[in-house]
Order: C-alpha cells, then structure tokens, then sequence
C-alpha cells in the first residue's frame, strides 16, 4: 500500500473520530449549560473550549464565553481552522485519496453525509438548530464505521483506519477526563470530597458511557468509580484500555503483514504496563492528571511512530 493511501486511510478516521467527539462535548456542554445560572453557564462554555484545546485562538476572536458564540466557533468558524466543518472536509479528503481502497459504500456514507453537514455548517447556528447537526455528525461517524466494518477487507488498510480511530478516541477520553477532573476536584485528595452529581454525568455524557456506566455501578457517581471505567475497564470501548488493547491488535496485525516490528510496536510494547498494570488507587496515589498527561504524550508518541514506520510522508 502506499504511503498516501495508509496515510488518508490513518487520518480519515482520526478526523472522523475527532468530529464525532467534539459533537458529544458540545451536546453535554449545552446540556449542563442549560440548567446553570449565566455565570456558571459561561463557566461551562469555557470549559469546552478548553478541553478542546481552542482556548487562545477562541479568546483571540472573541471576549465572551456565551453558547452560540462557542458552538459555532467550534462548529463552522473560519477563525478556528480546527473547526468541524474543516474536520469533516479532511475525512472526505482522505477517503478521496484512499478511494481505491475503501468500497462504494464507504465513499457514499462519507460523500453523502459531508454534503448534509456542509450545508448545515454554511450558516450560523441557532440554539434551537444545534440539535439536529449534533445528532448529524453521531449518525455520520456510526454510517461511515458501519460501512467499513461491513463491507472492508480486513487488509492493512484496515488496521490503519482502526489504528486511528482507536488513538484518536483514546485522546479525546483522556483530554476530557483530565479537563473536568481538575474543574471539578483539583485535590489529588478525592476521599469524602462533595462532588457534582450533574458534573460527573457530563463527563460520561461526553465519552457516550452514561448507561454503560450505570448497568455496572448501578447509578452510583462517585470520581473514583468513573476514572475506573473511564480508564482501566477494558469493557467499554471509549476507555483507555480498551482503545490501548485495540490499538494493540491492529499494530499487531500490520506487524504480521509487514512481516517486521516498528518502533510504534515498540513503543507500545515498552509501556504495556501503564494501564494493565494499574489499579484506580494507584492512579489516584500518583495523581490523576499526571498519569493522563504521561498518557496522552505516549498517545501521541505512537502516532508520530506510525507516520514514520508506514513511510506516510515518503
């Protein structure tokens, strides 16, 4: 496979994925705003634009922290070139450049929805409208993952579309755990701490874990319980764990059909007890939001690894 045809693949689906959970964040983001007084609602907005890591080019274009002005800066605004309108244009680029290895329906699941989303992105959106292009951008990452896993050859192109579906998501995971853990509870010490209730639901509202986490914990929040799910329960599939272990099987299989290891393998290999060998306590011991920068920076360690083993660049 080519380089460019690897690489379109690898950053289709991190686009994709990247798209899919900002919409989540500003879902649960509209969600708590909605029941907050002005000030705290804006305090809300301000911790979306955060954890999206879009805090100084949002504060360059605007001074207030009302809803629309963040929605449709993240949405459609051209003074944030990390918007979702410019996201999903970057999906149907690379599946343009991986088009002679994805199928038809591949091609018409992303074609057709960048046309409807398109539309909906080329003008501002109201409270009322966001709704509907939220619940767009969900549809459209369950379309084009529906039409990959049924009708993809399980080749390497497909180990490098899952490979950055599983990075991207275990990013996105860990950037909003570690944002709202240190609004809500900047202690490392957690034990008999009052917690917001509608906080932690807002956390796992964003990461799509509210009922997964509910059947196992019966409805119990409490900060230790969700950063278990959150990061060491293999079951859900937007936990760390389960991403690190999925990332794990696809640089595996592009091993075995390369017929040799990369330093992405390596990588991977190296820190193989970072999550597997932890407990919640331990985590909390070393301090929450060490652990996920330590994470996030290993994340992208082997996405760079990637990029260089598979010649994406060449």
């Amino acid at each position: 496979m080519l380089g460019r045809t690897a690489n379109g693949l690898f950053w289709m689906f991190r686009y994709l994925e990247r798209a899919e959970n900002t919409a989540r964040l500003l879902e649960a983001g509209l969600r708590m705003a909605l029941t907050r007084d002005v000030q705290s609602a804006e305090e809300e907005w301000r911790s979306v634009i955060s954890t999206l890591g879009l805090k100084s080019s949002f504060e360059a274009a605007s001074d207030t922290y009302d809803g629309a002005t963040v929605w449709n800066f993240v949405l459609r605004d051209r003074a944030n070139p990390a918007n979702v309108r410019e996201m999903m244009g970057a999906v149907r680029s690379n599946a343009r450049t991986a088009r002679t290895h994805i199928s038809s329906q591949v091609w018409e699941a992303v074609n057709e929805n960048w046309m409807k989303l398109d539309n909906q992105l080329s003008r501002p959106i109201s409270q009322s409208a966001l709704g509907d292009v939220v619940t767009r951008l969900r549809r459209t990452g369950m379309e084009i993952h529906g039409a990959m896993d049924g009708t993809i050859l399980r080749d390497e192109g497909h180990h490098f579309a899952r490979a950055g579906t599983y990075l991207e998501r275990a990013e996105s995971t860990a950037r909003i755990l570690d944002m709202k853990y240190y609004l809500l509870l900047p202690s490392l010490s957690y034990v008999g701490s009052s917690l917001d209730t509608g906080q932690w639901e807002q956390v796992l509202r964003s990461v799509a874990g509210v009922s997964s986490y509910s059947w196992i914990n019966h409805g119990n929040i409490d900060a230790p319980s969700i950063v278990e799910f959150l990061v060491l329960d293999d079951r859900f599939p937007r936990s760390l764990a389960f991403c690190r272990n999925a990332v794990r099987v696809h640089l595996t299989g592009l091993a075995r059909l390369h017929e040799r290891e990369g330093k992405c393998s390596a990588l991977l290999a190296a820190r193989e007890s970072d999550i597997s060998g932890h407990t919640v306590d331990a985590i909390f011991d070393q301090g929450l939001h060490e652990f996920l920068i330590e994470f996030m920076a290993h994340n992208t360690a082997i996405g760079e690894a990637i990029t260089e083993d598979y010649r994406f660049l060449a």
